[in-house]
Protein backbone atom coordinates (compact mmCIF):
# COMPACT_ATOMS: atom_id res chain seq x y z
CA UNK A 1 0.00 0.00 0.00
CA UNK A 2 1.14 3.49 -0.72
CA UNK A 3 1.23 6.12 2.00
CA UNK A 4 -1.91 7.83 0.68
CA UNK A 5 -3.90 4.58 0.61
CA UNK A 6 -2.78 3.79 4.15
CA UNK A 7 -3.92 7.18 5.46
CA UNK A 8 -7.25 6.89 3.60
CA UNK A 9 -7.92 3.40 4.98
CA UNK A 10 -7.46 4.72 8.55
CA UNK A 11 -10.12 7.39 7.91
CA UNK A 12 -12.78 5.04 6.51
CA UNK A 13 -15.77 4.41 8.76
CA UNK A 14 -16.27 0.70 9.43
CA UNK A 15 -19.98 1.02 10.28
CA UNK A 16 -21.36 2.82 7.24
CA UNK A 17 -25.15 2.50 7.06
CA UNK A 18 -26.52 -0.07 4.63
CA UNK A 19 -28.67 2.10 2.36
CA UNK A 20 -29.15 2.51 -1.37
CA UNK A 21 -30.68 4.90 -3.88
CA UNK A 22 -34.42 5.42 -3.36
CA UNK A 23 -34.30 4.82 0.39
CA UNK A 24 -35.75 7.40 2.76
CA UNK A 25 -33.06 8.10 5.35
CA UNK A 26 -32.44 10.21 8.44
CA UNK A 27 -28.90 11.60 8.51
CA UNK A 28 -27.76 12.57 12.00
CA UNK A 29 -25.14 15.32 11.62
CA UNK A 30 -23.01 16.90 14.32
CA UNK A 31 -23.34 20.69 14.37
CA UNK A 32 -20.82 22.79 16.30
CA UNK A 33 -22.11 26.12 17.59
CA UNK A 34 -19.47 27.99 19.54
CA UNK A 35 -18.18 25.57 22.16
CA UNK A 36 -21.32 23.38 22.14
CA UNK A 37 -22.08 20.43 19.87
CA UNK A 38 -25.51 19.05 19.02
CA UNK A 39 -27.07 16.53 16.63
CA UNK A 40 -29.25 17.78 13.78
CA UNK A 41 -31.39 15.39 11.73
CA UNK A 42 -31.84 15.79 7.98
CA UNK A 43 -34.32 13.37 6.44
CA UNK A 44 -35.18 12.76 2.80
CA UNK A 45 -34.77 10.46 -0.20
CA UNK A 46 -31.33 9.37 -1.37
CA UNK A 47 -31.25 10.43 -5.04
CA UNK A 48 -27.66 9.46 -5.82
CA UNK A 49 -24.34 8.09 -4.66
CA UNK A 50 -20.99 9.02 -6.13
CA UNK A 51 -17.31 8.22 -5.67
CA UNK A 52 -15.37 5.40 -4.09
CA UNK A 53 -13.44 4.94 -0.87
CA UNK A 54 -12.86 8.06 1.18
CA UNK A 55 -14.24 10.25 -1.63
CA UNK A 56 -17.69 8.67 -1.69
CA UNK A 57 -20.71 10.86 -1.03
CA UNK A 58 -24.48 10.72 -1.33
CA UNK A 59 -27.21 13.25 -2.08
CA UNK A 60 -30.38 13.52 0.00
CA UNK A 61 -33.41 15.44 -1.28
CA UNK A 62 -36.45 16.65 0.61
CA UNK A 63 -39.21 19.18 0.09
CA UNK A 64 -39.23 21.89 2.74
CA UNK A 65 -42.01 24.52 2.75
CA UNK A 66 -42.84 23.68 -0.88
CA UNK A 67 -39.24 24.14 -2.05
CA UNK A 68 -36.96 21.24 -2.99
CA UNK A 69 -33.74 21.12 -0.97
CA UNK A 70 -30.79 18.85 -1.72
CA UNK A 71 -27.77 18.26 0.44
CA UNK A 72 -24.62 16.30 -0.36
CA UNK A 73 -23.02 14.39 2.51
CA UNK A 74 -19.53 12.82 2.49
CA UNK A 75 -20.10 9.20 3.49
CA UNK A 76 -17.04 8.84 5.74
CA UNK A 77 -17.22 12.30 7.33
CA UNK A 78 -16.69 12.53 11.10
CA UNK A 79 -19.57 15.08 11.12
CA UNK A 80 -22.07 12.30 10.36
CA UNK A 81 -23.09 10.56 13.58
CA UNK A 82 -25.27 7.89 11.96
CA UNK A 83 -27.53 7.14 9.01
CA UNK A 84 -30.94 5.64 9.78
CA UNK A 85 -33.03 3.99 7.04
CA UNK A 86 -36.73 4.82 7.45
CA UNK A 87 -38.09 3.15 4.29
CA UNK A 88 -36.58 1.05 1.53
CA UNK A 89 -37.37 2.20 -2.00
CA UNK A 90 -37.68 0.11 -5.15
CA UNK A 91 -36.04 2.01 -8.01
CA UNK A 92 -34.52 0.93 -11.30
CA UNK A 93 -31.88 3.58 -11.82
CA UNK A 94 -28.76 4.90 -10.15
CA UNK A 95 -29.68 8.59 -10.13
CA UNK A 96 -33.19 9.85 -9.32
CA UNK A 97 -32.90 13.25 -11.01
CA UNK A 98 -36.47 12.92 -12.32
CA UNK A 99 -37.76 13.69 -8.80
CA UNK A 100 -36.59 17.29 -9.24
CA UNK A 101 -39.34 18.08 -11.74
CA UNK A 102 -42.14 16.54 -9.67
CA UNK A 103 -44.51 18.37 -7.38
CA UNK A 104 -46.48 17.32 -4.31
CA UNK A 105 -46.43 13.83 -2.86
CA UNK A 106 -44.94 12.25 -6.00
CA UNK A 107 -41.79 14.32 -5.41
CA UNK A 108 -41.21 12.83 -1.97
CA UNK A 109 -42.09 9.16 -2.41
CA UNK A 110 -40.92 6.18 -4.39
CA UNK A 111 -42.39 2.68 -4.45
CA UNK A 112 -41.64 0.53 -1.39
CA UNK A 113 -39.28 -2.39 -1.80
CA UNK A 114 -40.57 -5.78 -0.68
CA UNK A 115 -38.28 -7.27 1.96
CA UNK A 116 -37.02 -10.77 1.26
CA UNK A 117 -36.85 -13.19 4.15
Amino acid sequence: MTIIQKIESEQLKPEVGNFSIGDTVKVHTRVVEGDKERIQIYSGIVIGRKGTGINSNFTVRRVSYGEGVERVFPLHSPRIAKIEVERRGAVRRAKLNYLRSRKGKSATTVKDRAERS
